[in-house]
């Protein structure tokens, strides 16, 4: 591919925050960007940015996203020269590679082969083993017989896993601590891999239980340079997928993070890589060795913590690279500057076993001081057909204790309404004591939440205060006839102080505000009075005193269904409360909305998967009913109460909204 290449407009065959970055990146070298999206996402930020857009499908990734030939007419009828693939879907697929390049088109990234040859787990391991990198004791031979393996398995001991070869993100994978249960493991991991990549192959590793994850970033062109652009850590993680991510790792010998480096160099000159990728190891502290575990042949996520340290923007010189261009600096040139943590923003519930969230985007209101690559807005509607992860927000400090406390800051101010995220968690995560002390490894998660993590419970001042800025925002401005002439709610009589109420969700007795102007009194459910003087609220911030003392807040207000939510900072972070006025609670009556305890109802739109259950079966409180396929994950809906099936308004196969009756149920003690 060396030589200089001609394209003006690039598309890019991915969707969300990855599609908006490499538009960024196009229009800074004057390059014009052409998107393609589904039917589903046709309103969305990085459609309505790019030049030119094309609709290749349905919402169903294998009708549009995956859809090759879609892609590649798409390419040919807005006259696109190159094709970008992100990260994810066809991103490390070597058939796509080489169909775009059969199509006289310029793929934007390694060649087929490298991806073809790093691509399965067996072949990259031999030849990073060839290259003299280090990789973990196992078996990784082509005899794939049950005996093979078993005896492999007998004398490689436990604990090891059991590895899909073509796998990924914890898929076919099987860890087994007890040498009895090898054959079950091998058998569960061969049935997985088939199911999901067609391949059964299977190989066996030795297990390092407390490893943390480290990967080395490089960037290689058509004329044989490569290099490296430091290491990153990306420990914390949850059933093998990211949460947190920084660079340069911490807490590693010097000795060894060069040789980790050089090694991600060795491999990558072995296979002539061109482009970014990564080379992916398992770190073991207390062995004091690294091992090979994938080379990434791809843009990751994670990439902008690599730029953050080294001013260095990777998809600039992927587009650089591909249309033949040298690298225009050497290793000695590459510098490291301070410590960068990335936090990916996800719509999901980590107190619900992190149940994906759909919706609408009612509120998103980022920190304004810190880089936030993002696929979503306010109005953007977030559905259950792709991943959950919405943004990704990343922090620059002169150290990692410094990039803590900006990342800690910039979640503190983050607001979204609409639709739940894992911003608290991401926040208990990043401030947990094993996280600061770089105590955590890739399994750590059920040590640092060994009962789960719960949502952290707004206290009594910041319930005070949401009221506060809720009562605030309904108030008419001050001297209006609406105060003078008649009552202007139904909590304030006419011509007299009154005291309006406000209900949350978990209490019986309302929170009160009473007075008028410049003093307020919060009266709390149990009858606790809080004194408040100068309150305001004025461009997203709630200011005043409260029993004498300042506060100053961050608070948005918006309208949330039949209730108001008021997202406020707070010393657990930013917290949403919701709240109801006397009005609201009069309208929920009059409209009979109750909660059905007898019907299991979808918790987002999704694809019915299975129903475990018939018309007329008792079942147990607790019983898995119907599972429910959302935003590529499966979840379970379990029966409420125990009782007998009266109805299955739902079949496998079909897609229901948010909220859909799927079994209704007659209680046990009706029966």
């Amino acid at each position: 591919m060396a030589g200089e290449l001609s394209f003006t407009r690039v598309l890019i065959a991915n969707r969300g925050e990855i599609a908006r970055r490499i538009q960024r990146a196009c229009r800074k070298l004057g390059l014009e960007a052409v998107a393609v999206f589904s039917e589903a996402d046709r309103d969305t930020p990085f459609v309505a940015e790019a030049d030119y857009a094309v609709c290749i499908g349905p919402a169903a990734p294998a009708e549009s996203y995956l859809k090759v030939d879609a892609i590649l007419e798409a390419a040919r009828a807005t006259g696109a020269g190159a094709i970008h693939p992100g990260y994810g879907f066809l991103s490390e697929n070597a058939e796509f590679a080489a169909r775009v390049e059969e199509a006289g088109l310029v793929f934007i990234g390694p060649s087929p082969e490298a991806i073809a040859r790093m691509g399965s787990k067996i072949e990259a391991k031999a030849t990073a083993e060839a290259a003299g990198v280090p990789v973990l004791p196992g078996y990784r031979g082509a005899d794939q017989s049950d005996d093979r393996l078993l005896e492999e398995a007998q004398a490689l001991g436990a604990p090891f896993l059991v590895k899909a070869s073509a796998g990924g993100g914890g898929r076919g994978m099987r860890l087994v601590t007890d040498p009895g249960a090898a054959g079950e493991a091998i058998a569960a991991a061969r049935a997985e891999a088939k199911g999901a990549f067609g391949d059964p192959t299977v190989f066996l590793e030795r297990y390092a239980p407390r490893a943390r994850h480290v990967e080395v970033q490089v960037l290689g062109d058509a004329y044989g340079h490569v290099l490296h652009l430091g290491d990153r850590d990306c420990s914390l993680q949850r059933n093998h997928q990211k949460l947190i991510e920084e660079a340069p790792a911490p807490d590693i010998p010097d000795a060894l993070r060069s040789a980790m480096r050089d090694a991600a160099v060795r491999l990558a000159r072995a296979i002539g890589y061109r482009s970014a990728g990564t080379v992916e190891y398992l770190y073991d502290p207390t062995r004091a060795e690294f091992y090979f575990l994938e080379m990434n042949t791809r843009l990751q996520v994670e990439h902008p913590v690599t730029e953050a340290i080294t001013g260095i923007d990777l998809v600039e010189w992927q587009l650089r690279i591909a249309r033949g261009e040298a690298l225009g600096f050497a290793q000695e040139d590459v510098s490291f500057d301070g410590h960068a943590i990335e936090v990916r923003v996800a719509a999901e519930n980590p107190a619900e076993n992190f149940r994906p969230e759909t919706g609408t985007i009612t509120l998103w209101a980022p920190p304004g001081i810190v880089r936030l690559d993002s696929g979503v807005e306010e109005a953007s509607v977030v559905g259950h057909h792709y991943d959950s992860m919405l943004a990704k927000l990343i922090v620059h400090g002169a150290d990692r204790d410094e990039a803590i406390r900006k990342a800690v800051a910039a979640l503190d101010e983050f607001a979204v309404g609409g639709v739940g995220v894992n911003l608290a968690f991401q926040r208990a995560l990043i401030t947990h004591p094993d996280f600061v002390a770089m105590a955590h490894y890739t399994a750590s998660l059920a040590e640092m939440f060994p009962c789960g993590w719960t949502a952290p419970v707004p206290d009594d001042e910041t319930r005070a205060l949401a009221a506060l800025a809720l009562h605030l925002h309904l108030a008419p401005a001050p001297d209006t006839p609406w105060q003078s002439l008649a009552a202007w709610r139904l909590t304030e009589a006419a011509g007299r102080a009154g005291a309006a109420c406000y209900w949350s969700d978990d209490a019986d007795a309302p929170i009160r505000v009473a007075g008028q102007g410049a003093r307020l009194k919060v009266i709390l459910p149990d009858g606790t009075a809080l004194g408040v003087e100068a309150a305001r609220l004025t461009a997203q911030r709630l200011t005043g005193r409260m029993d004498g003392a300042p506060f100053t807040r961050r608070a948005h207000v918006l309208r949330s269904g039949d209730r108001w939510q008021v997202h406020l900072s707070a010393p657990e972070g930013m917290t949403m409360v919701p709240l109801r006025t006397l009005e609201d609670r009069h309208l929920q009556r009059a409209s009979g909305a109750v909660g059905g305890a007898d019907t299991v109802r979808a918790p987002m739109p999704g694809a019915v998967v299975e129903i475990r259950v018939a018309p007329g079966e008792r079942v147990s409180k607790g019983k898995t009913l119907v599972v429910l396929e959302a935003m590529k994950l499966l979840q379970s809906l379990p029966a409420p109460v125990a009782g007998l099936v009266a109805e299955i308004y739902c079949a496998p196969g079909d897609t229901v909204a948010g909220g859909a009756p799927l079994v209704r149920l007659d209680p046990e003690d009706r029966t």
